[in-house]
């Protein structure tokens, strides 16, 4: 299993980014995706993730401005982050794995981890 991460970069206040994750030996619909991000010296920390139930969930800070979605064609899953604010400067990291519904904010229940991508927000 592979997962490949992409699209980080720099933006400036209030715009906006797509991070894409292209899933490998994953049948496509069988796993939970998320989207975590970790700063220097803190505990990495949950944006969003794609059930297996077909619902998304949002960390608070997030919801309303991010968007979590999905690309059966190419096993893709893609996390669309507009209204973008200096403090979502972080490293975002993909992940998948079967978390229970109710533990989907867990990032020790994910068992497979794309390389973490750099978003820069600053003006």
């Amino acid at each position: 299993v592979q997962l490949q991460a992409s699209g980080g970069g720099s933006v400036q206040p209030l715009g906006s980014l797509r991070l894409s994750c292209a899933a490998s030996g994953l049948t496509f619909g069988s796993y939970v995706m998320a989207w975590f991000r970790q700063a220097p010296g803190k505990e990495r920390e949950f944006v969003a993730a794609f059930a297996r139930n077909g619902y998304t969930y949002y960390a608070d800070s997030v919801k309303g401005r991010f968007t979590i979605s999905r690309d059966r064609a190419k096993n893709t899953h893609y996390l669309q982050m507009n209204v973008l604010k200096p403090e979502d400067t972080v490293v975002y990291y993909c992940a998948s794995g079967y978390p229970p519904v109710g533990s989907v904010r867990s990032d020790g229940l994910y068992r497979w981890w794309g390389q973490g991508t750099l978003v820069t927000v600053s003006s």
